[in-house]
This record gives C-alpha cells, structure tokens and sequence, in this order.
C-alpha cells in the first residue's frame, strides 16, 4: 500500500512538473515572440527613415548635424544586441526624429509636400505600433517575470535554467515632465 502511494505521488509530481515547465516555455516564447515584433516596428522605421532625411535634406542643406546624427541613431538601433541597447538606441533615435519635425516646421513648402507628408503620417503610424509593441512586450515580460518567481514555478524555473528577462525601459530624461514656458 505504502508502495503505491508512492508511485503514484511520484506520477502526480512528475505530472505537476511537465505541466509547470511546459506553461514557462509558453511563456518564454510569448516574451521572445513580443520582442519580435517590437524588432519589426523598429526594421519599419529603419526603412522609412531614409525616405524622410532625403525629402527633407532637399529643403534644409545646412542641417547636416541633424542629419548625421539620425544616421547615427538609426545605425544605433539595428547594431544593438540586447533590451537595454536596444531600447537606448531607440529612444535616442526618437528624439532625433522630433529634432527633424521640429526643423521641418521651419520650411513650409517642405511641410505642404505630400511625400513629405505621407512619410510623416507613417513614420507617425510606426511610432505609435513601437509604443504599442513595447507595452505588450513589458506585460508579457513582467506575466513571465513574475512565474519563474513564484511557487511552485520557480523551483522549475531554477532547475530548467529560465532566467529574468529585461523590461524595455525609457531614458531618465524621458520620464521627467517637460518644461512648458508661456
């Protein structure tokens, strides 16, 4: 009797294992399928960008910093290995960008031509899919996150080798509210 108690609580345990290490192996693939996108939306803009600085560069020559700058950033952001880099690179290519509208503000026939324009809409487009994208990312993070360190998960979790992973975090500077002046 005692016997078979045995076996079958070794059954139910093995089970229970199975059960807990295929449930983070969705999950660890749902964090890397989130990424994926994320990469995706970001190859979108790394497209789309050259498109943008040629339109512009043909009404403002002398912002050749602007421009190198914006190469730099996109360059950044397609060489960068991890979440952190990544998510650096990002950050700083989007305010370059914001540098780029800012200068195009100063050149109306620039603003009224409709490649420009439509460039802008989707540039615009993809902007708002990144910031979609990061969020479904950072909650499938933090949903995985918390599983690996949670009971009984994360004794698996440690057994199988399943790791934190990085959320994708915004610059210091972009998390101070900005200085309005009248």
């Amino acid at each position: 009797m005692l016997l078979e108690i045995l076996i079958v609580a070794i059954i139910v345990l093995n089970l229970l294992f199975v059960i807990v290490y295929n449930n983070l192996i969705k999950q660890r693939n749902r964090v890397e399928n989130a990424w994926a996108q994320i990469e995706v939306q970001l190859k979108r803009r790394y497209d789309l960008i050259p498109n943008l600085v040629e339109t512009v560069k043909g009404y403002a020559k002398h912002e050749k910093t602007l421009f190198e700058n914006i190469t730099k950033a996109r360059a950044a952001v397609m060489s960068a290995q991890n979440v952190n880099e990544t998510a650096e690179a990002s950050n700083y290519l989007s305010s370059t960008l914001k540098s780029l509208f800012a200068v195009a503000e100063n050149y109306p026939e620039l603003k009224a031509n409709q490649n420009f324009i439509q460039l802008q809409k989707d540039l615009l487009e993809t902007e708002n899919k990144i910031a979609y994208s990061r969020q479904f990312y950072n909650d499938t993070v933090m949903k995985y996150n918390i599983s690996i360190q949670t009971i009984p998960k994360n004794i698996v979790a440690s057994l199988m080798g399943f790791t934190k992973k990085d959320l994708f975090e915004t610059l210091q500077a972009e998390r101070e509210a900005p200085k309005v002046n009248f």
